[in-house]
Parts: structure tokens; C-alpha cells; sequence
């Protein structure tokens, strides 16, 4: 497109490796210009010079710490003034395996400020743009995780129940607009987050691990069918279906105002 037609741009945060530098590949390949955040200033560099070149994308990158209130502040202005900024992928996380009580009060700091903060100022960042086109999405990536809680997960898996539900909410609150929030839940991935998580990859039966290719592309496969949750790994769509409507009934089941009978003394 020319400058008279630009481009829309896709924001992705963790993008200069995994899972983020996919979304990025595979965003400039469906015609987008990008905004690539994340701490490595080398590969992003490496990465917008090759996406460039394939796909002809105008890329700008923003080398950033996003456990950092400042650098959160330089992307936000972004996300707020850039008028052609369509879709927002929130994909930058972490999480230290490991117990609970011998994780680092800088780990535990550095996982919410991440999975939980940073997510949540950027989401905050680009609705009012995109609410006052009435247009565009955001994409928040979650994990399995945030439905089953492991020993050694606690806090990871807590992090990210919070971007599932904050990503349900936001999903009724625009729905009748057109800002569309889908939330990706991926399971075992082949991505450098095992190497910064105290576990290694090698330690997982190879079975259950997706490629970082094979998890973006079934992502956006559901985004394209209009997906709010997507599950890449899960073959068994029913299940999903299930584990949603007892939640809802679970819920609607908490709405008397009483004590449950178990409670009542004889």
C-alpha cells in the first residue's frame, strides 16, 4: 500500500523471540506494518530487517523493559496516539518453576509486574483508540495454566488466570462494538521461556510440546473464525464447552443470599 493507503499496525510485546516473533512473521505476512516491544534491542533489529525484506512491512522497534514503570509509559503513548494501531498483541510473560516459598520476592515482583501489570496498562492504553474508530482487537496470551493450578506454578498460573478473566470481561464490556479481545491458552510450547524458568524444556516428554509456528498459526486460525477463547491444543472443542457452562452455572448458583444448608447448624 502507499502512504495514502497506509497500513494497519500490529503492536506485539515479547517479540524478539517464541511465540512473539511468529505473531510478527506471520502478522507482516498478512499485510500489516509493526511496532516490535521488547528488552533485546539486537534481535529485534535482526527480526524487523528480515520482515522487511519478505514482506515489505514498515517496522519500528521499541527496545523495552516492560517489568519497568517508564518503558511501560514510552509504549503506551504509542498504543494511544499512533492512529493506525489495529491490534495489540499482548504476548510478553514469565514465570519462575518453583515453589512458592523459594521464589524471589524480585521473581514473584517481576512475574506480576509483567503477566498481570504491564498487560493491563497496554489493554487500558489502546481502547480508547480503537473504541473511537470502532474497529481493531487485541490479542492477550494467556496459558493452560490459567484453568488448573500446579505446585510449582502457583503464582505463573495465577498471573495468568487474571489475563483470562480480565480478557472474558473486557469481551462483555465491548461486546456490540467493533473491538474484538480473544485470549490464547497455549499448553507446552518450544519457546527460551523454560530457559529463564528454572525448568527445562528436556525435562517434558517432546509429545506434548507445540512448536511456537504450529501454537500462532491455530491462534490465529481461531481469531479468524471469531474465537474469544482459543485453546490451539485441544482437539475436543466440547470439553471447553462444558468446563464453561458448569463455570456459568457455578456462578449463577452463588447468586441466593443465604448460607448453603452444609453451613446451618442442626
Amino acid at each position: 500500500m502507499s502512504d495514502i493507503f497506509p497500513k494497519p499496525v500490529a503492536v506485539v510485546t515479547g517479540a524478539s523471540s517464541g511465540i512473539g516473533a511468529v505473531y510478527a512473521e506471520r502478522l507482516a505476512s498478512r499485510g500489516f506494518d509493526l511496532v516490535l516491544v521488547a528488552r533485546r534491542a539486537d534481535r529485534l533489529k535482526a527480526l524487523a530487517a528480515r520482515l522487511s525484506r519478505d514482506f515489505g512491512a514498515k517496522v519500528d522497534i521499541l527496545p523495552a523493559d516492560l517489568t519497568s514503570d517508564d518503558d511501560i509509559g514510552r509504549i503506551e503513548e504509542v498504543l494511544a496516539t499512533n492512529p493506525l494501531v489495529s491490534l495489540l498483541v499482548n504476548n510478553a510473560g514469565n514465570g519462575k518453576i518453583g515453589a512458592t516459598v523459594d521464589m524471589s520476592s524480585e521473581d514473584a515482583a517481576a512475574t506480576i509486574a509483567l503477566n498481570v501489570t504491564a498487560l493491563t496498562r497496554l489493554t487500558k492504553a489502546v481502547l480508547p483508540a480503537l473504541l473511537s474508530r470502532n474497529a481493531g482487537a487485541i490479542i492477550n496470551v494467556a496459558s493452560v495454566l490459567a484453568v488448573h493450578a500446579l505446585p510449582m506454578a502457583s503464582l505463573y498460573s495465577g498471573t495468568k488466570a487474571f489475563v483470562l478473566n480480565f480478557s472474558r470481561g473486557l469481551q462483555q464490556e465491548l461486546a456490540g462494538t467493533g473491538v474484538r479481545v480473544q485470549v490464547v491458552l497455549p499448553a507446552g510450547t518450544a519457546t527460551e521461556f523454560y530457559d529463564h524458568s528454572g525448568v527445562s524444556l528436556s525435562a517434558f516428554d517432546p509429545a506434548i510440546i507445540m512448536s511456537a509456528e504450529d501454537l500462532v498459526d491455530a491462534a490465529l486460525a481461531g481469531f479468524d473464525k471469531g474465537e474469544t477463547v482459543t485453546m490451539p491444543s485441544v482437539h475436543n472443542l466440547a470439553l471447553w464447552e462444558a468446563y464453561d457452562a458448569a463455570r456459568t452455572n457455578l456462578f449463577a448458583s452463588t447468586q441466593t443470599g443465604t448460607p448453603a444448608s452444609r453451613y446451618r447448624s442442626a
